[in-house]
């Protein structure tokens, strides 16, 4: 279960990135051309609140059947002087949650605002700085050292 968890959260990381950033340069574009928000730009940014949700539900899951923070929780002093465990067991684990909520914000304050153009900037600016936080918290691989590079 734990590989098929993995590999299921690895892969839609992908699709998570690529509506985040297609959702953020619509929404900017949109702010700074004064667009009307139609339905197409509702969907976009629906999506990708969806895919980084799934993303989250299947992180969540991870984190209960892996064998490394398993053994963090058996010995929390240790997992703190590890920088890849630490990584794990704290620093990607809490900064996802913040950047899926600030999404989560995002979306559901742009449908109160009461102009398009408040709409737009509200989601541009909640789903760029989540976009940011999920960049930075990817354990990207050509970086060895996870908790030495920020």
């Amino acid at each position: 279960m734990y590989k098929m968890i993995n590999h299921l959260h690895s892969v839609n990381r992908y699709v998570v990135l690529a509506l985040l950033i297609f959702a953020v340069i619509r929404m900017f574009n949109g702010w700074m051309a004064k667009k009307p928000f139609t339905a197409s730009d509702n969907r976009i940014s629906l999506f990708a609140f969806i895919a980084c949700h799934l993303q989250l539900l299947f992180g969540l899951v991870l984190y209960a059947v892996s064998p490394i923070i398993e053994v963090a929780f058996s010995d929390v002093g240790s997992a703190m002087q590890d920088p890849q465990v630490r990584f794990y067991f704290v620093e990607h684990s809490l900064l996802m949650i913040i950047a899926i909520a600030l999404i989560t914000v995002g979306r559901i304050s742009a449908k109160k605002m009461a102009t398009d153009e408040l709409k737009f900037k509200r989601t541009a600016i909640f789903f760029g700085i989540g976009l940011l936080l999920i960049l930075a918290m990817i354990p990207w691989p050509f970086l060895k050292d996870f908790g030495t590079w920020m």
